[in-house]
């Protein structure tokens, strides 16, 4: 019997990108798969590429704490507790400087990417805490371990709180057989690319990371023993170099 037939996960930002491929494996694993992100128009057309009856769809914007509450309630409603969360909402500015971002696109990247997850972590943890089992995997990126000019001051600095994040979850929750990971990945080929202040070349996108990369590191975390905890995973592309 497959491992995850009988899990239930959250992805948020699972309508492009790391996210609809994270949903994608784990539904293809046999799990069911909550798909949440702020355009439902998105997470429908990768719902109506998967089982129906192993998905459900859900408009949610991860830095509204009061929806975020109610959607995981539903969700917990239709399927059950939750076992694993996938935090992987995220967005960035431009400009990327300290002294020329815009202080609303830094309050909006802190609240969608770090804000974000403490948001969906709290919703989930007192029924993970009531079934003594859990796992959080939150995408961060090499900037929350390296800051770099190319990512941004907002987006570094989410990055990395995402990561102290992730660490404070397995001190504190190891008791209740909470496991958390994160996963810093490289330059991925997503849509947030196309946001970048340069254009990013054709060449450059086929020699990076591609979401089902990232997505496989998530269900080798997701799928190891409860005795065995990642704390953190380095991703990045062969091309990338690393420092």
């Amino acid at each position: 019997m497959n491992q995850f037939a009988d899990k239930r996960i959250v992805v948020t930002g699972a309508g492009t990108g790391i996210g609809q491929a994270v949903a994608e494996t784990f539904v293809g694993a046999g799990a069911h798969v909550a798909l949440l992100g702020r355009r439902l128009e998105k997470l429908n057309e990768t719902a109506n590429k998967l089982t129906a009856s192993q998905v459900l769809c859900f408009s949610c914007d991860v830095s509204d704490r009061n929806t975020v509450n109610s959607t995981i309630h539903k969700i917990t409603e239709e399927f059950g507790p939750i076992n694993i969360l996938v935090n992987n909402a995220g967005t960035n500015t431009n400009p990327r400087s300290v002294a020329e971002v815009n202080p609303s696109d830094w309050d909006r990247t802190i609240d969608i990417n770090l804000t974000g997850a403490f948001n969906t972590i709290r919703a989930v943890l007192p029924e993970m805490r009531k079934q003594q089992d859990g796992i959080i995997i939150n995408i961060s990126s090499i900037a929350g371990v390296r800051a770099s000019k190319l990512a941004g001051a907002a987006y570094s600095a989410s990055k990395f709180g995402m990561v102290a994040l992730t660490h404070s979850i397995n001190e504190e929750e190891m008791d209740y057989c909470i496991r958390a990971s994160v996963i810093c990945p490289g330059e991925v080929e997503t849509p947030i690319l196309d946001h970048r202040p340069e254009v990013v070349s054709a060449e450059h996108r086929a020699r990076i990371l591609q979401p089902d990369d990232v997505a496989a590191a998530v269900l080798f975390i997701a799928g190891l023993p409860p005795r065995a905890c990642v704390p953190e995973l380095i991703i990045k592309p062969t091309s990338q170099i690393y420092r």
